[in-house]
């Protein structure tokens, strides 16, 4: 038997920790597990790598207990999330934190507990202090047992208090624990029951759990437990009583999905999508991996080519995962797949509470479910035998985590899919540039969709020059005389339009017409943006806030006036011009609970909005028949950012929009005001040409070494004090330069946001011709960061950026 363990703990040291297995535990620890261990005074969860008798050089500590009977990591997901570390230079145990879902089920607290001198002080103090005061009333809580602080701050109403002052007299002492949550503990609501198993030689109930068995027995399957209620005296408590007895099982309600009724129905697959669908069946059957770039234009149909491709999956008894980049699009992908595959569908997203991820994460690693939709933290979901893996809107930067670990959603699949013989389509109406070019070297298979479905025509589209525009009314205006007049021909004619503007708030910053001041971020190098709604001034980098000034904070002045365009300000216009519109907008403002979402997009599915204002969540994967008209506010935005892919990113977002529009039977038009008409991504967009746009943007890539032909890293270092983050930046540099051959190391320099979240930071660029030449370097550099005891979030490597920001 094996009496040690390799644990891997959620913290920011590339190690794993060696601990002794008790005789309780050295038969039943497996290497994906998790495990409680002693970590100084604290007691963490982690996850096994490794089980051994090697015995350490240093003493060791035992485990105190296994949490997982299976493991929750199978092998395949264990390689993985080593892939994953090593790859993006990130610790193995922050990686492998990511990738369960299940701090739901473990509860960390303190508690507190009596010491010696406490135990003297309290016999004393029951003598001399009045039974009123806080200090007693704890310490004589405390006499009997241990108990936690959340009971104590209950019990007690100034508990807080004199529990700092007990523990900085000696007289308690405190313990951080961990401890399994009681599933059982879910609101009614949320919980579904069912009989356990046939109803016999059953022990003396009481009344209500008698009732509960007897109203089961009659009415066989599930039910909601607060439905109960109205029918069964106190079934709540009834059935967690029955349930902790095995007598009943109760599960959490799964996520309810609405579909379409048409996609109940299989569409008949046109030329283009068959010829696709064949050669990923082919490699489906073959049980191969390969990797496919599935290239049509929006309106093609790619979705009912997933939806072929997973019947196929599901038909050689293998299971399938679709990752979206938006939450606001799981629930409507999910309904259709819903209502294709009905309950093998399971949903993951982050948008769920912990609790409800869990159950959604266990669901599928028990087979309950074998088609997964989710986001990006969605690729490591625990499908069971996984043959098809789908990532749609691959070129889509929300499957980059901006938080370590800072891995690709798009990558890991790849990689996720070779480990386990699976097949890969990405798929995207603008492919990301390094796809296009995987794709042209033969490393992807490139499937195209060149037409819409039912030979419909894709939208025509107009760009309108602002410049033009000023000239000709002498007036500043947000939208142009062509734009308003097709809106209002839409209203008038019962069709619905979509307006863009990819930029939050009411007015981009507030300045001073006295002194030139700007109203800045106290923690960041940005100007605070206008929020009319909340009436304040927020960052949306850190989202500090503050009242919006009626005086200049640096003269006095009251000559205060707000700058730029946000879409608070095109909705309140648009109300403006069109008072009898219904008008909704779709952003992070009016999305703040998960299900907003939803409602705000089902509500103009349905046709109870006839405009929809919104930022880029409006731009991507909705299909909404009656929207014919779709304008672009400013196309500009973004295109002046210091970043290597902002004319991708507005090729991009540009291009999606535009296919909102004549997905019905009535053609669609998109009006594109901008005030650079000549700019190749602007002009390309309108002409939706991808291909001309990629031969384009390659030709400057090559040029100037940017990916595909080079693989990058981002190197940031950070501090509070300025001082302290350009010294460790010039000696990090030092420390890698000279740089090896076909490697340039730019900087280190001042990142464009030169202080964010209250921290200064500097960057490296690194640009590499060999991938394994750069991860050596950034090995190095952590190497470096941790011999000169930095701080743990100091230094930040960012493998192959999305942005440079």
């Amino acid at each position: 038997m094996p009496c040690y363990c390799d644990v891997s703990l959620p913290v920011p040291l590339d190690q794993p920790f060696t601990y002794a297995l008790p005789l309780t535990l050295q038969h039943r620890v497996q290497p994906g597990c998790r495990l409680l261990v002693p970590f100084g005074p604290r007691k963490l969860t982690g996850v096994v790598l490794r089980c051994h008798d090697e015995p350490p050089e240093v003493a060791t500590r035992e485990a105190l207990r296994l949490i997982d009977a299976v493991p929750v990591l199978d092998s395949h997901l264990l390689a993985l999330g080593q892939w994953i570390a090593a790859y993006y230079c990130a610790p193995l145990g922050e990686v492998l934190r990511g990738m369960l879902p299940l701090a739901a089920e473990i509860r960390a607290g303190k508690v507190y507990s009596l010491t010696d001198a406490g135990r003297d002080a309290t016999r004393q103090l029951l003598i001399d202090a009045s039974a009123e005061d806080p200090m007693v009333q704890v310490l004589r809580a405390l006499e009997s047992r241990s108990l936690s602080a959340g009971y104590l701050a209950r019990k007690f109403p100034l508990a807080d208090k004199a529990l700092r002052s007990l523990e900085k007299r000696g007289f308690i002492f405190s313990e951080q624990v961990q401890r399994e949550s009681d599933p059982l503990r879910a609101p009614s609501g949320k919980l579904r029951v069912e009989l356990a198993g046939p109803v016999a030689d059953l022990p003396k109930l009481p009344k209500s759990e008698r009732e509960l068995l007897a109203f089961l027995e009659l009415h066989p399957g599930a039910h909601n437990l607060q439905d109960l209620e109205s029918t069964v005296r106190n079934a709540g408590a009834a059935a967690r009583s029955l349930a902790r007895k095995k007598l009943l099982k109760l599960a959490r309600e799964a996520p309810a999905f609405t579909a379409a009724a048409d996609t109940r129905v299989p569409h008949v697959l046109n030329p283009d999508q068959q010829q696709a669908f064949d050669q990923i069946r082919e490699a489906i059957e073959a049980r191969r991996f390969q990797a496919f770039l599935l290239y049509g234009v929006t309106g093609s149909g790619k979705t009912e080519v997933y939806l072929n491709a997973i019947e196929s999956v599901l038909a050689a008894g293998r299971g399938a995962l679709l990752l979206v980049p938006e939450i606001a699009l799981t629930p409507a992908m999910a309904g259709q797949f819903y209502a294709r595959f009905g309950d093998l569908v399971a949903i993951l997203h982050s948008a769920f509470t912990d609790t409800e991820r869990a159950g959604q994460w266990r669901r599928i690693r028990e087979g309950g479910a074998r088609v997964v939709v989710g986001t990006r933290s969605g690729v490591f979901a625990p499908v069971r035998d996984l043959g098809l893996l789908i990532v749609d809107e691959e070129h889509d930067s929300s499957y980059k985590q901006e938080e370590t670990p800072r891995y690709n959603g798009r990558d890991v699949a790849l990689v996720r899919a070779q480990a386990t013989d699976a097949c890969v389509i990405l798929g995207s109406a603008t492919p990301s540039l390094e796809s296009r070019y995987n794709a042209g070297r033969g490393k992807y298979t490139l499937l195209e969709l060149p037409g819409r479905v039912e030979a419909r025509p894709m939208p025509e589209v107009e760009l309108i020059d602002m410049r033009v525009e000023f000239l000709e009314t002498r007036k500043q205006t947000t939208f142009s005389r062509r734009l308003l007049d097709a809106i209002g021909f839409r209203l008038a004619n019962g069709e619905q339009t979509m307006v863009l503007l990819n930029r939050r708030g009411f007015s981009s910053f507030v300045a001073c017409r006295s002194c030139g001041e700007r109203v800045q971020c106290v923690n960041c190098s940005v100007t605070l943006t206008f929020h009319r709604r909340d009436r304040r001034m927020l960052c949306h980098y850190c989202n500090y806030a503050e009242k919006t000034p009626v005086a200049c904070p640096k003269c006095q002045s009251d000559k205060i006036y707000f700058l730029g365009v946000g879409s608070e300000k095109v909705e309140e216009e648009l109300h403006r011009q069109f008072p009898a519109a219904r008008i909704a907008r779709l952003d992070r403002d009016t999305v703040t609970g998960k299900r907003q979402y939803e409602t705000i997009l089902q509500g103009f599915r349905e046709g109870s909005f006839d405009i929809l204002v919104g930022t880029q969540m409006i731009a991507k994967g909705h299909d909404i028949p009656n929207v014919t008209l779709v304008g672009v506010v400013s196309a500009d935005i973004g295109l002046g950012m210091p970043d290597f892919r902002a004319a991708e990113r507005t090729f991009q977002i540009l291009t999606q929009v535009a296919g909102r529009a004549g997905r019905g039977d009535i053609p669609g038009t998109v009006l594109i005001q901008t005030i650079n008409p000549d700019h190749y991504a602007v002009r390309l967009a309108a002409a939706q040409d991808y291909a001309a746009f990629y031969e384009k943007e390659l030709q400057f890539r090559r040029l100037m070494a940017y990916p595909p032909f080079s693989a990058m890293a981002n190197v940031l270092v950070r501090s509070e004090k300025q001082e302290q983050a350009l010294r460790m930046s010039a000696e990090l540099s030092q420390f890698l330069t000279p740089a090896p051959e076909k490697m340039k190391i730019m900087g280190p320099a001042e990142a464009p946001v030169a202080r964010l979240k209250a921290e200064y930071r500097y960057q490296l660029l690194i640009k590499s011709a060999s991938r394994k030449a750069l991860s050596g370097l950034l090995h190095r550099a952590r190497m470096f960061a941790l011999e000169r005891k930095w701080p743990a979030t100091a230094l930040v490597i960012d493998v192959d950026p999305l942005t440079l920001m």
